[in-house]
């Protein structure tokens, strides 16, 4: 490479840095990705209250713990729930339902220790609005009814939530989301269509609700536009998490018709990196993508379907060179017919987050393939 074009290549990386995923200021803190089993595990594995060897969270795969609540009776499933709520509720490969109440009591504790904080006198005024802040979030969780099936309230909170019934779903499809996304914002109302829990509602729906749909805010993604958005350190940590979820899922619903990945923004990098096989997943379709951390889908297995949605022209991301140098940017564009990924339209759809709206042909084509046809 000359030296003029080693000058191009260096300021498009710097343009990358600068633009990739992101929609606000500069972002000078990085974000330590939460990894590991989950909170509470080390209590979790010392109990030999019920009298049986609990498997570990780090190193039991997903079918090994679907395999040992399998042979629990349902009060003794349901009692280890009650001990180790955050553990139990956050098992991947643990029976659906048994999670949710999990869930449902850890947010519960969670909420009745914030509450507490938040009339600390020993904390600050700051403290405290911190506090009622989190407590109000895990209210809003408790309500309705809701199918939680991750709950890790550490860093700045990992969520999933499940609308259908995955026991009785024809199809499966995980929503994997970009950037600033965590418990708080994970369901925000002034974006719909822009968050994981807006973007699984509206897929959900449009299936004619045959299709059970994971809104997965399950690893830490990267604040604002910064280093975080323009390296794949983030995208690595969520793709093992990812990995977990998807083995999960094809224990605890049909083997026959793995879960369907939609991937937006920076989750697209997540989902290349994961490189899920055909037990994992029946496809990939990325959306809003700048690039997905590989040079084409035949670094993919070409078992799993990828599809690639065409840019609305009002999205930014088509403004972000597709480089990768020096560690930063993602590679390549998947939309570009090179590339190799299968197009989908987005006719009717606007911005970076407008892919999932009604009435978009873009939502159409989803719904047609998470409904496997």
């Amino acid at each position: 490479m000359d030296k003029f074009r080693a000058r191009r290549a260096i300021a498009a990386t710097a343009v990358a840095l600068a633009a990739v995923l992101g929609a606000g200021g500069w972002a000078a803190d990085t974000q330590h990705a939460v990894t590991g089993p989950p909170p509470g595990s080390a209590a979790w594995t010392a109990d030999t209250a019920p009298g049986l060897r609990l498997p570990d969270p780090a190193t039991a795969t997903p079918a090994e713990v679907a395999a040992f609540f399998g042979a629990l009776t349902p009060a003794r499933r349901d009692a280890l729930a009650v001990r180790h709520p955050l553990v139990v509720g956050n098992l991947d490969g643990a029976p659906v339902q048994l999670r949710y109440r999990a869930n449902a009591l850890a947010l519960a504790e969670e909420r009745d220790g914030e509450l507490a904080r938040a009339t600390d006198p020993a904390l600050t005024p700051q403290d405290h609005s911190a506090a009622r802040t989190r407590a109000e979030r895990y209210r809003t969780l408790l309500d309705g009814g809701r199918q939680i099936l991750a709950f890790d309230p550490r860093g700045r909170g990992q969520i999933a939530e499940v609308y259908g019934d995955l026991a009785t779903a024809r199809r499966t499809a995980v929503v994997v989301p970009g950037s600033d996304i965590d418990l708080l914002s994970f369901d925000r109302a002034a974006d719909p269509y822009g968050t994981p829990a807006g973007m699984a509602k509206s897929l959900h729906e449009a299936t004619g609700r045959q299709t059970a749909v994971v809104a997965w805010a399950g690893y830490t993604t990267p604040v604002g536009v910064g280093p975080d958005a323009a390296t794949e350190n983030l995208a690595r940590a969520g793709a093992g998490r990812l990995t977990r979820l998807l083995d999960g899922l094809a224990v605890s619903t049909r083997p026959e018709a793995p879960a369907t990945l939609f991937c937006h923004s920076y989750g697209s990098v997540v989902c290349g990196l994961t490189r899920p096989g055909p037990a994992q997943a029946s496809g990939v379709v990325v959306l809003g993508s700048p690039g997905m951390g590989i040079g084409s889908a035949t670094d993919l297995d070409p078992r799993v379907p990828l599809w690639a949605t065409a840019r609305s022209g009002s999205d930014w991301i088509g403004n972000v060179p597709n480089v990768s140098l020096f560690g930063l940017g993602h590679g390549a564009d998947p939309t570009a017919p090179e590339f190799g990924a299968r197009p989908l339209p987005s006719t009717g759809s606007h911005g970076h987050t407008g892919y999932f709206a009604p009435g978009t042909a873009s939502l159409a084509a989803y719904a047609a393939v998470a409904l496997g046809r």
